[in-house]
């Protein structure tokens, strides 16, 4: 097959997810085919590039992906134009879009149209009503862009079964399967931790909607309840970054919490997170979080809130591979609490997160992807 991937943000020069997941599955898949990559142009040198033997399109030099905390509108239409004269030069199999910032989904759907490829769209996320939240009246408009965006392309891979079933709220329910995100088992189990006898970790952006604020009150409330503040790192850099040390100076925990910011290299941020008894991440809003898998092939167990758009929880076995708590500090204190004092259940959680992560293997995602794939072009013959 010949697979072409487009989203305008590229690993590694950003560190996400959604990149992190794109690049995982292109350079496995081009081991048996012929893989493109068309995003913005981070690297140096010529805007076409060969790495790992996917082919890398920089359609565009590269803008800030954010304004004041929120995804920048003009990138995504900046990129969007850009990406739709390299990509229609090209003849694919399958054009596997991403679906945010929505606005390539449109160039993407014309390259189908033409007949010059199959469209499969990967879904992370769906917004709906938090589009008000996130930007207000705004918010309207971005619902309209949504929800005609995901009637464009013939198949959607969604991260999830909880996106799944967001898909169908907004009116999606044909021609949809699920891939999960995965992990490189054995690499991440071959990591060592660092030396740091860590107990909690946070691994992530510190935006509003990640609630760090409520791991650093739950801190505050442990001292209380087992006499002591647990150990803690948070990995990653934000726009709370500064309002986050402030806030753990005011509560008293900030001798136990280690603000690294962003860290770079993908074997530091897993060593630290590995050192950990447990992984916190109190987000209310995610998708399908990396974070979560790579916790568990590190037999780290995780605990993430219920949120009605907290895709974390379709990631985390409840009382089996970590904790879905309440939302607040209360709740994620007495999940931390029965993590680090009782030895019997953390070495039981670890297990089985350990698993759970080896099932989630990339090679075993890129098998899916690949069956997902050759069911398109396959529907489309016929």
């Amino acid at each position: 097959m010949r697979v072409a991937y487009v989203y305008d943000a590229v690993y590694p020069w950003e560190k996400g997810g959604a990149q992190k997941r794109v690049w995982e599955i292109a350079r496995r898949m081009a081991d048996d085919h012929d893989v493109h990559l068309y995003g913005m142009h981070y690297w140096d040198g010529p805007s076409v590039m060969e790495r790992e033997g996917v082919t890398f399109h920089g359609v565009c030099e590269p803008m800030d992906l954010y304004t004041d905390g929120r995804r920048s509108i003009p990138q995504a239409m900046r990129f969007a134009a850009a990406v739709g004269t390299p990509l229609l030069r090209e003849s694919f199999d399958v054009v596997d879009c991403q679906q945010f910032p929505y606005f390539p989904l449109f160039a993407a759907k014309l390259h189908d149209m033409l007949g010059r490829s199959r469209m499969v769209a990967t879904w992370y996320e769906v917004w709906g009503p938090y589009w008000n939240e996130y930007v207000g009246w705004k918010g309207y408009g971005g619902r309209l862009v949504e929800r005609v965006s995901v009637d464009l392309p013939p198949h959607v891979i969604a991260i999830s079964d909880a996106i799944r079933d967001d898909l169908r709220g907004i009116g999606r329910d044909r021609g949809v399967s699920v891939v999960p995100n995965g992990v490189d088992f054995e690499r991440l189990r071959a990591i060592e931790p660092v030396d740091t006898p860590y107990e909690l970790a946070y691994v992530g952006r510190l935006s509003e909607h990640k609630h760090v604020d409520w791991l650093l009150d739950a801190l505050a409330q442990l001292r209380d309840d087992i006499g002591r503040v647990p150990r803690t790192v948070v990995v990653g850099d934000g726009p709370e970054r500064e309002a986050l040390t402030a806030h753990a100076e005011s509560v008293g925990v900030a001798d136990a919490v280690d603000f690294l910011g962003f860290v770079e290299a993908d074997e530091d941020v897993i060593a630290n997170l590995a050192a950990a008894d447990a992984f916190v991440l109190p987000s209310i809003r995610e998708g399908f979080p990396n974070t979560i898998l790579e916790a568990a092939a590190c037999g780290v167990p995780s605990i993430v809130v219920d949120a009605p758009e907290n895709g974390s929880t379709a990631v985390v076995e409840d009382g089996e591979t970590g904790y879905i708590t309440g939302q607040g500090p209360g709740p994620i204190a007495d999940a931390i609490g029965r993590v680090v004092t009782d030895v019997t259940e953390r070495e039981r959680l670890s297990r089985n997160a350990r698993e759970f992560g080896r099932r989630h293997d990339w090679q075993a995602i890129v098998d899916r992807v690949t069956r997902v794939y050759s069911g398109v072009l396959a529907e489309s013959a016929r």
